[in-house]
């Protein structure tokens, strides 16, 4: 018995639509889940996930322990409680924020500095979990080591050695049957190590499989076949969960390969930095030739931020450092990457995703 169940609606190719039910509500796949590391995206609040459709907003281990504790977050009924957010919610396990810390690593577990008030830090697979049990996500993750890439095969074997030993720990601790535990493949760009990590971790047995260290680094064309070696191994009545990639050509190519959930900070953080998504490309929203155009972001985007304001204003907004900027192209990325979603959603059902496919490398790739 799995606390997810998931079931596939339609198939193209490798491509597939799908429905995964949790113990706290059902999620549609081709999915994007929004990243709202502290418990917010930043400058968006639980009001605004709806707005713009999330049906899944994650939240970060590694900060939420520290700031303001799991403990905490567990008196108020959970993250999603906390927030004010009636969707799901999923937690990632912190690994790759830990170690991007630069920490001291063992085959026990991690020991790092606290980024808030420099204080050291333990941190093993058991905690990982524990701490994911209190923040009461719907879907956790467990505890792996993500190397940077390019690593030398060693360094690469090494974390997936960890992984997995670590994966089977999480899983003998998981003890919340209303929440998933997500194991999580690792393996560089080896398809050699990538398949074999997909089977070591199918062989612990999970309610579904992320599929991380990539987008770290790495070439897309690196990238991909690499994917499509773990996703080989994958069972296929298990969610895919591609982790921390976004930009529209991974995600339309990684879904033609069979993966039915991404997040990525990548729509805020370009977002804050003046630059939209579009159905023809970036858009650099502070360009002078903007100051005049009295048209949408994006005409064939259906979001709140299209439907009201101008090219010109949010131009306008942004030179003057105004935040309601960041706020505004924050919202319409988000909500533009799950239209897109949506729309790969559509192709599916009908048979037509690989054209859908190539219309979006046409721009993006």
């Amino acid at each position: 018995m799995h606390a997810v169940e998931f079931n596939v609606e339609a198939q193209d190719a490798g491509a597939r639509a799908g429905t995964a039910t949790t113990a706290h509500g059902a999620y549609t796949t081709p999915l994007f889940m929004p990243v709202g590391t502290r418990g917010a995206i930043k400058y968006l609040s639980a009001s605004d996930y709806e707005r713009v459709g999330a049906q899944i907003v994650l939240g970060n281990t590694y900060h939420l322990m520290l700031r303001p504790g799991s403990e905490l977050i567990q008196k108020f009924g959970g993250l999603g409680r906390f927030a004010g957010w009636d969707g799901l919610t999923l937690t990632d396990s912190g690994g790759f924020q830990v170690f991007s810390l630069d920490p001291k690593v063992d085959d026990d577990g991690v020991a790092f500095k606290s980024t808030y008030d420099g204080s050291t830090v333990r941190f093993t697979p058991e905690d990982a979990v524990r701490v994911q049990q209190e923040l009461g996500a719907d879907i956790q993750m467990v505890l792996d080591q993500c190397p940077p890439l390019p690593s030398p095969p060693d360094v690469v074997r090494q974390a997936l050695e960890r992984t997995t030993a670590w994966a089977g720990r999480a899983k003998r601790a998981h003890t919340r049957g209303d929440q998933a535990l997500f194991g999580i493949v690792q393996g560089g760009v080896s398809e050699a190590m990538r398949a074999e990590s997909a089977q070591r971790t199918v062989e612990i047995g999970f309610d579904g499989y992320g599929i991380g260290g990539l987008s770290v680094g790495e070439t897309r064309e690196e990238m991909l076949p690499a994917l499509a070696s773990a996703i080989a191994h994958l069972p296929a009545d298990r969610p895919r969960y591609l982790m921390g990639v976004g930009d529209p050509a991974s995600l339309v190519e990684a879904v033609g390969l069979g993966v039915d959930q991404f997040d990525c900070v990548m729509q805020t953080r370009l977002g804050r930095h003046g630059t939209a998504f579009t159905s023809t490309g970036r858009f650099q929203a502070k360009a002078a030739r903007n100051a005049e155009l009295d048209e949408p972001l994006d005409p064939d985007c259906p979001c709140d931020v299209c439907a009201r304001h101008s090219r010109g204003y949010i131009r306008h907004l942004l030179q003057v450092g105004e935040p309601t900027a960041s706020r505004l192209l924050s919202i319409h990325n988000i909500a533009w990457t799950i239209d897109l979603m949506e729309k790969m959603r559509a192709a599916i059902m009908t048979g037509t995703f690989d054209a859908m496919r190539r219309d979006v490398l046409e721009v993006w790739g």
